[in-house]
């Protein structure tokens, strides 16, 4: 029924395809690395093989051709959101979200970008920035952190706040193409793999604050 019912909502998007459904983990990995989706959209429960250990045979460190992965659950616990992103998902969903959100994080997921939910997202970032661990190298007044550059550091704090390229650009007064390059230094330098790193890295070292 969960997937009859995401197939209709997906299917219905004039820029999006479903091209393959699973009934379980395991025939999920060799769907998704036989046809190589765009996006794949994954649950946490599932027989055989879990949603956890999907996303990370499809994405996650030691996957040879990784895939975006958006892990979709009706269970709100921080310890999967925690695996999930370590584990390379590119995307949090609760299935409470609604169907528009559940576009959007599968259009963000398509152009390399992440949604978290925002109930997900505001716990999370609240508790990050409750005990934040001091950047390494963080000069005096929080100038830079870590390897990174004033201006990379910049664009980090605002990706942390879910700030899109370009609200970046408009913030900063810089061009796409920049903020581009910044961000492709910045997830180098961290070794981050998606912006849903970055944005951890931040809150974490305390590189941007709760307001």
């Amino acid at each position: 029924m969960v997937r009859t019912g995401f197939r209709l909502i997906l299917d219905a998007q004039p820029d999006i395809e479903v091209i393959a459904e699973a009934v379980d983990g395991a025939a999920c990995v060799e769907a998704a690395r036989r046809l190589r989706p765009d996006v794949c959209l994954v649950d946490i429960r599932m027989p055989k093989l879990d949603g956890l250990d999907v996303t990370r045979a499809l994405t996650g460190p030691e996957a040879a051709d990784p895939l975006r992965v958006v892990v979709v659950t009706t269970f709100d616990q921080d310890d999967y959101l925690h695996t999930a992103l370590r584990n390379g998902a590119c995307g949090f969903l609760l299935k409470d979200a609604g169907p528009g959100l559940l576009v959007e994080a599968v259009r963000a997921a398509a152009r390399g970008d992440a949604l978290v939910s925002p109930s997900v997202t505001l716990r999370l970032l609240e508790r990050l920035g409750q005990h934040p661990e001091p950047p390494s190298g963080t000069e005096a007044g929080g100038h830079r952190a870590g390897p990174l550059t004033g201006r990379e550091l910049d664009v980090a704090r605002l990706v942390a706040r879910g700030r899109t390229n370009q609200e970046i650009c408009q913030e900063l007064y810089v061009s796409l193409g920049t903020v581009k390059t910044h961000l492709g230094s910045i997830q180098t330098k961290l070794g981050a793999r998606n912006r849903v790193e970055i944005a951890a890295w931040a809150w974490e070292t305390g590189a941007v604050r709760s307001r």
